[in-house]
């Protein structure tokens, strides 16, 4: 398989996260690719017409597009059922995910907002953006003993792939002091492999 990546998107590194927990990643092929909401990266578009990393392309051609797409079915092919529980716990696990995966979202709108031109910015959407990121947050504090350290699943991936951006992209939301369980069990999860791995570093 043949993904295109950039090195600081929290969506690439859920797909390399689940890799190296399913033990696959010499299987994937990466490529770099800049994406930016400004301007069109035409070879990933050829992949995926939303413009957006990850893409992914599969031994026989077809394309894939979506962190949670590409996950699954790395699971699927992998796995089966590793990352993406069939039993009760599905819904509680894509539940938890879906809070990971809307941080993600709600932070990348609050972000973008910051980069427009001076006097362009629409600080009330900022603001509502940055809301539901804290709200998520609160939510994760609340069910924090529900993501595990040792069995990881989809939830854990997207969990922590969303505070460690959050830690790099929006350190300024600081985070931390209001969340101390969440805090315990992302700190606790970052020293598994796989998170040392995919660690988003900021060039110098």
């Amino acid at each position: 398989m043949k993904l295109y990546f950039g090195g600081l998107s929290p969506f690439v590194r859920k797909v390399m996260i689940a890799a190296h927990e399913l033990g696959i990643r010499d299987k994937i092929e990466t490529e770099k690719a800049m994406v930016t909401p400004f301007k069109t990266n035409n070879e990933v578009a050829a992949v995926n017409p939303l413009g957006k990393i990850p893409a992914a392309v599969l031994e026989d051609g077809t394309s894939l597009y979506g962190s949670s797409v590409i996950c699954e079915y790395l699971d699927a092919k992998y796995g089966p059922g590793t990352l993406f529980p069939s039993d009760d716990i599905r819904w509680q696990t894509l539940r938890l995910a879906a809070l990971g995966d809307g941080i993600l979202e709600a932070g990348n709108l609050a972000r973008i907002e910051t980069l427009r031109p001076q006097g362009t910015e629409w600080e009330d959407w900022r603001i509502q953006q940055v809301g539901k990121v804290e709200r998520a947050l609160a939510t994760l504090e609340n069910d924090s003993d529900l993501l595990n350290t040792d069995k990881v699943t989809i939830a854990e991936i997207a969990v922590a792939s969303a505070l460690g951006w959050l830690d790099v992209r929006l350190p300024d939301l600081d985070w931390r002091p209001r969340h101390a369980r969440l805090t315990a069990w992302f700190d606790a999860i970052s020293e598994r492999p796989s998170m040392i791995e995919t660690k988003p570093v900021l060039p110098k």
